[in-house]
């Protein structure tokens, strides 16, 4: 088997081979070491991919397809104006990997163990996508892995030595930094993770809008809004284009210039002036545009120092990975601000695609988890006699211990073993159990030996399996940590809590058993809403919707064909975080003796994924409520990072654009770090949070008295007393008492007719909610005449079926986005 290692980069990719001992960068065709990710479809439909393609989009943006990789895992699509197409992410990609695997000799495609890299950053869906792309391709096995490792392995491969280094690792479209504590070749990862929107194109994009756009304003007659006019939108191309070759001249020169002759352009103001581009920028204009992304890999990097509890003296060296990073000014800036020499160990652009074909090699491919191979060999020689030898399989030192063992008694008996290229031997030994030789291992790759065993009379013995491999590899990653937490939605009265299933940090590949109850009944064969498990990724336990929404493994009635599960049901579930971070998840269900595996059920695009291009309203208004509700907190406690997070919300706010998905992404990232830095202004001021929850509740159950039943008034009275009493003794009883209040309230709401009416109009009032319009259409359509005929209960279904279908806002704090949570902590 050839292993295979591909970096399926935002503005490049590379493909490397390894066979055990070295590594092979496969060129392009143009010989280059890396492969632009792009695609493009001349005015006769026929499709480049790479270099020509970059190169042409420039001129022809609507003809081209470029940086898909920012949106992988998400329902945006790439249209193709020009040819009147629109493509999948996954398709897309799955061009580039298509090219990338055509470098390939012929001989050896299809007999490949490939591992594809992906940031550390990605969540589930995201690999999820990557995955698809990959089967699209058709290149054989693959594994994925994070990019920060595949770099580890590289950097290992070029320098095997001890101690802890830093990865640093700022490519096209994501940054990644992983933290590595190297001993003998036997590599701790102590931490990694990254920043999903941060990297070179946000570099280009810098010098477009700061430096490219006002001189084209102050040089020619254009519209104010030139950037986004379908008018210009070749020009603005064009001179992004220009721009980032700008920005790599930059990277070995002082000065460069953005140009662009108007017989290249070929297009006029307003006036009829011929448009040109000639604009002089140095180091010292870009450096200050990209200073505050810089700051955020540096912030970002001492964050993960401070939770591996390592200072700069602990790190021996930074290793620089990554097109932007060949900048020397960043580099030197990055080592300054972190007080550690700056390293280049390694090829910035070919690191990632060397490391995972290194990694490629240590992958169990036939197991269907893509385990690593193990450590540990063992092997039954077959003769006469009862012998068998224990060894180390795999190892990064210069020799192996092997061990025989036996239960006879062989007296007299001898054993040699020699190394079938080299020609080094042991020497006949006694033979008897528990006897070790120490095996030196010549070459990196795979040490062939072979074993004699001589009987009491010198004569050698007939073995069945004479031959034993052993593998001296370039490093060997003991442990590979999470780098994100990972739960599920589960039901704490009417609040939603993350129920953990792999915390930030857990070694993997991580397995876990829980068990759960359904709060609703289903069906076989039932259309009703499904059992749903919720997956959040982040590291906030209430509410679980304040982290990111990675997905969600849903169990239909339409999933089996007798029994019921009823509420209150047990529902076992197996769950495995892989090496990768990807997510395998399994559902026994005792009451009705089915399981239920997540390769089927897992992750409903429909609900989960969203598309950007249309994202701008449902951002700006999760943006608007959850401003709201600062503000309202702001009444009570003083805190001087509530300042921090309404500049944040102002900011996502403001960076929506209608028809920008790169915009509408990164505004979304911004919400989700006000939400991180809320949870922890609630954690310090947890008793005025709470008097303040306590205090709303008892306000909006005003409304609720007069239909309230007189068992539920006296419950609510005493639950709140209850309740405050929890809030001045700082009692951990208090999430159980406004939960039970919460849960009244609920109960009455849900008797009156006019609460479902409501409902049904909220959702009427979001379209944009709604990725499925065709479903929704007829939701509305069915609600409506049940409106109309005053059919509560049709409405009650139409409503669940809205639940099923919708897609909240990033940081909706609804009650309405809370009931769709059907499970709950079992024993």
């Amino acid at each position: 088997m050839k292993y295979i290692g591909i970096d399926l980069g935002t503005t490049n990719s590379a493909i490397s081979s390894f066979d055990g001992e070295n590594t092979h960068i496969f060129k392009s065709p143009e010989q280059y070491d890396v492969t632009p990710s792009a695609i493009y479809f001349d005015k006769r439909g026929n499709k480049y991919v790479g270099s020509r393609a970059y190169n042409s989009a420039s001129r022809s943006p609507d003809n081209a397809a470029l940086l898909f990789k920012r949106f992988m895992g998400t329902s945006t699509k790439v249209k193709i104006p020009a040819i009147g197409k629109e493509f999948t992410l996954e398709e897309c990609s799955a061009e580039v990997l298509r090219a990338l695997y055509g470098y390939l000799p012929e001989d050896i495609r299809g007999e490949t163990g490939t591992v594809i890299t992906v940031p550390a950053a990605f969540n589930q869906m995201q690999k999820d996508a990557t995955m698809q792309a990959a089967n699209l391709a058709n290149i054989g096995q693959v594994a994925l892995m994070q990019e920060p490792v595949a770099a580890v392995m590289s950097v290992m491969k070029n320098k095997n030595s001890d101690g802890i280094f830093l990865i640093y690792d700022l490519g096209g479209g994501t940054f990644d930094i992983a933290i590595a504590e190297s001993i003998k070749g036997k590599v701790n990862l102590l931490r990694h993770g990254g920043i999903s929107m941060c990297g070179g194109r946000d570099f280009d994009r810098a010098l477009l809008d700061n430096i490219c756009k006002p001189w084209l304003l102050e040089n020619f007659n254009l519209p104010s809004d030139f950037a986004v006019n379908p008018q210009f939108r070749n020009l603005m191309r064009m001179v992004a284009w220009a721009a980032e070759k700008a920005k790599i001249e930059l990277s070995s020169k002082e000065e460069a210039i953005i140009s662009l002759p108007e017989s290249e352009l070929n297009m006029r103001d307003l006036d009829g002036e011929e448009i040109y581009v000639d604009i002089s920028v140095s180091r010292k204009d870009y450096e200050p545009l990209i200073s505050d992304k810089i700051e955020a890999t540096i912030n970002a990097t001492r964050e993960a120092l401070e939770e591996a509890r390592l200072s700069a003296n602990d790190i021996e060296r930074i290793v620089f990975v990554g097109g932007p990073t060949q900048y020397k000014p960043l580099r030197d800036m990055v080592a300054s601000e972190l007080a550690v020499p700056a390293s280049t160990d390694v090829n910035p652009m070919t690191a990632v695609s060397e490391g995972a074909a290194i990694f490629a090699e240590s992958i169990d491919w036939n197991s269907q988890s893509r385990g690593r191979k193990s450590t540990k060999g063992s092997t039954n020689v077959g003769a006469n006699v009862d012998l068998s030898f224990d060894y180390i399989a795999r190892t990064t030192e210069n020799s192996a211990k092997i061990v025989a063992k036996t239960t006879t008694e062989l007296n007299g008996y001898e054993l040699q073993i020699d190394d079938v290229q080299t020609g080094w031997t042991s020497g006949k030994v006694e033979l008897k159990n528990g006897v070790s030789l120490r095996l030196p291992l010549s070459k990196s790759g795979d040490n062939e030996f072979s074993v004699f065993v001589f009987d009491n009379s010198g004569k050698s013995i007939s073995l069945k399996n004479s031959s034993i491999v052993i593998t001296k590899t370039a490093a060997s990653i003991q442990a590979i940590p999470a780098s994100s937490s990972i739960g599920v939605a589960v039901k704490n009265g009417s609040v939603d809590e993350l129920d953990f299933w792999v915390k930030k940090g857990d070694s993997l590949p991580a397995k876990g058993q829980k068990i759960y109850k359904a709060t609703e009944t289903l069906k076989a064969g039932s259309a009703e809403r499904p059992i749903v498990f919720q997956l959040w990724e982040g590291e906030i336990s209430e509410p679980a919707s304040d982290n990111k929404f990675i997905g969600v493994f849903a169990i239909k009635g339409t999933d089996f064909d007798d029994g019921v599960i009823a509420a209150g049901a047990e529902l076992e579930v197996s769950y495995e975080m892989l090496n990768s971070g990807n997510i395998v998840i399994e559902v026994d269900v005792p009451s009705i003796g089915n399981s239920f595996k997540s390769g089927r059920n897992f992750y409903s695009k429909d609900t989960a994924q969203i598309d950007y291009q249309v994202a701008k309203e449902r951002i700006q208004e999760a943006s608007s409520d959850m401003l709201s509700s600062v503000e309202t907190l702001e009444e009570k406690v003083f805190d001087e990072r509530l300042v921090d997070v309404k500049h944040k919300l102002d900011q996502a706010n403001t960076a929506c654009s209608e028809n920008d998905p790169e915009s509408n992404k990164q505004a979304e990232d911004v919400i989700q770090e006000a939400k991180e830095l809320m949870a922890k202004i609630k954690k310090d001021h947890k008793k005025e949070i709470r008097q303040l929850e306590l205090d709303n509740l008892i306000e909006s159950f005003e409304d609720l008295k007069e239909k309230a039943k007189s068992s539920e008034l006296n419950k609510f009275e005493n639950l709140s007393k209850s309740a405050q009493r929890a809030i001045d003794i700082n009692s951990n009883e208090f999430d159980k008492y406004l939960n039970e209040m919460r849960s009244i309230s609920t109960n009455i709401l849900h008797r009156q007719p006019e609460f479902f009416v409501y409902l049904f109009k909220y959702f009427e009032s979001k379209p944009h909610y709604f990725n499925d319009k065709n479903a929704y259409n007829m939701l509305m359509q069915k609600g409506r005449s049940a409106l109309a005929a005053d059919d509560i209960e049709t409405l009650k279904m139409v409503i669940g079926g809205l639940y099923d279908i919708a897609n909240f806002p990033v940081s909706a704090n609804d009650d309405i986005e809370k009931n769709m949570v059907n499970i709950m902590r079992g024993n």
